[in-house]
């Protein structure tokens, strides 16, 4: 079975569905699997391509959110450290254990009593299943433990554990596995208005905008409307309701990328910056280590969010002062990425600010008088739970509407693997899987190293043989994307093959990260990899080229904080 972009266009619109979503982000691709599970039929459609927007720029963190328990989210926590064991286990090869380092300091707010506290808290609300027990190191275990770490005042730190994922890849295997079940889903694809009902005014589908060929309209009618846009929620809503509401308070939360040599790091470190206390993380990531998250209010275009001067300042600043043997400067900043926080927006009590980085990461699901049914808030880590509250809330107004819908399978979201995740060895044995692509390549006659397989194990679990096969046939395919890199050609045709892509963008940002892990971006790559696209996809020289300058603009943008950088007041 194939999976292009071009066949999913083709098809939407020919029927009308139970379901139609607008918004092709986690949440999007998460109420698609969870409704095409179920048996419902379903289509959606994105603007842009999928995880374009927030959901792959988050801290690619699944964890339960310690510092939520200052708070008192208890119930927030509770979900997501549950959550964090089910995705551990429907996609083992894309959520990993990962350790996080919480140094505590003479001058530290919190100290190592309240932290240890707040610990057996957080493990006894996951009912002891984190992926580890957290323990407590003496500032000798933690220069042992974190060597580059500052140790001046330095009074211990917890280690505990948490997860790590690729959020664009976790959003895209959901869509996959939703399609896989009958679900259409059509990126470059923008809902432009809404149809409703010329009596009663209810939402009945939308017209939707081809964004990526000639323009074309298409009509695509629907029993329930779902909207599932994220930070363009409100915008959103905006198309069914006179006057708009506004029902966010976006943040923006910015990471930069270095080099590991750079920002040596073997856990996630837990930093409280020294301006104004907000948590960040400076995180291993192979090769590479990325610092972040800011959490500033936003008030722009979503889709025109980038790091400013002032961002990387501030995550420099930060690094320095945890790191003070280890001096980033602008010039060790390989690449940046910045997303909106689709927060709800808080009700203020007698006039009282509320801080950024205090707006509840909590969801909400509101019915409009027309019966579009929206999403908002919530995090990367609860999708699945927020998902299934999504569609139940369908369901039920779509046997309230009396059209025939009667007999509702159960999901099973919690138990059924995503599609790299099946038939993984229950030992959780990535080499064992690894072998099995050596394997693979070498039937065919062509020999891919173990680097290589075991990072295409980690991209694609058990699917990495699929890959491997291409590679197998065209030996072509084996050579890397960028000279020194693992990742290889043979990624660009299943892309497009198996994983709607249609881009360079879409190649080299969401299915694969060599726009934020390579030294040049992926810039040396653009051409070759344009050039495999039109030969998959029959683009013309003008298309090309055309699309060679898409990307190289897409870099320049995540660039543009460069412009008047003062390497003096960071």
């Amino acid at each position: 079975m194939t999976l292009t972009r071009e066949q999913m266009w083709e098809r939407l619109g020919e029927d009308e569905v139970d379901v139609l979503v607008i918004g092709g982000g986690i949440n999007g691709a998460g109420i698609a699997r969870d409704a095409a599970l179920r048996g419902l039929s379903v289509a959606v459609v994105e603007a842009r391509d999928l995880a374009y927007g927030t959901s792959s720029r988050s801290s690619k963190l699944i964890h339960g959110g310690l510092r939520y328990l200052e708070q008192l989210e208890f119930s927030l926590v509770f979900e997501a450290v549950s959550e964090r064991r089910i995705l551990m286990d429907i996609a083992p090869h894309l959520v990993d254990p990962l350790g996080f380092l919480f140094p505590v300091y003479t001058n530290s707010r919190r100290n190592l009593t309240m932290v240890k506290t707040g610990l057996w808290l957080y493990e006894g609300l996951s009912l002891f299943r984190s992926p580890k027990r957290h323990r407590r190191l003496r500032p000798a275990e933690v220069a042992r433990e974190e060597p580059s770490l500052k140790r001046e005042g330095l009074k211990g730190a917890p280690l505990y554990y948490d997860c790590s994922t690729d959020d664009a890849r976790l959003t895209l295997e959901n869509a996959i596995d939703a399609a896989e079940h009958g679900a259409v889903v059509a990126t470059w694809a923008k809902a432009v208005s809404f149809i409703k009902d010329e009596t009663t005014g209810m939402v009945k589908g939308a017209v939707v905008k081809d964004t990526l060929g000639d323009g074309e309209l298409k009509e695509v009618r629907a029993r329930t409307v779902i909207n599932a846009t994220g930070p363009w929620t409100d915008r959103t809503r905006a198309m069914s309701t006179e006057p708009p509401t506004r029902v966010l308070r976006p943040t923006k939360g910015v990471h930069i990328v270095v080099d590991h040599e750079k920002l040596p790091v073997n856990n996630a470190v837990v930093c409280f910056h020294p301006f104004d206390n907000r948590v960040l993380f400076a995180i291993p990531w192979g090769e590479r280590t990325y610092l972040g998250t800011t959490d500033t209010d936003f008030d722009g275009d979503p889709g025109q969010v980038a790091a400013d001067t002032d961002d990387v300042h501030y995550l420099i600043a930060a690094a320095r002062e945890y790191f003070p043997d280890h001096e980033l400067t602008a010039d060790d900043v390989i690449s940046t990425w910045a997303g909106l926080r689709p927060l709800i927006a808080p009700m203020a009590m007698d006039g009282d600010d509320i801080s950024e980085s205090e707006v509840s990461r909590e969801h909400q699901i509101l019915i409009g008088e027309d019966g579009l049914i929206t999403i908002a808030g919530g995090k990367l880590t609860t999708y699945r739970r927020m998902s299934a509250e999504v569609v139940d809330t369908a369901v039920k107004f779509l046997r309230l509407a009396d059209v025939g819908i009667v007999d509702i399978q159960e999901a099973k979201t919690d138990r059924r693997p995503l599609p790299g995740g099946r038939q993984w060895p229950d030992e959780d044995d990535e080499k064992a899987v690894a072998s099995l692509v050596d394997r693979t390549v070498e039937a065919g006659g062509e020999n891919i190293d173990e680097e290589t397989a075991e990072f295409l194990v980690d991209v694609y679990g058990v699917r990495a043989c699929d890959v491997a096969r291409l590679a197998a046939e065209e030996p072509e395919l084996a050579q890397p994307i960028c000279r020194g890199r693992p990742e290889i050609m043979a990624q660009v045709d299943w892309a497009v093959k198996m994983e709607m892509a249609a881009t360079v963008t879409d190649i080299l940002l969401q299915r694969t990260q060599v726009y934020y892990r390579a030294d040049d971006q992926g810039l040396g790559a653009v051409e070759r990899v344009a050039r495999r696209l039109a030969r998959l996809l029959d683009w013309d020289e003008e298309t090309v080229q055309d699309q060679i300058a898409r990307y190289e603009r897409d870099v320049e943008w995540s660039r543009s904080w460069r412009e008047g950088f003062d390497e003096v007041s960071s």
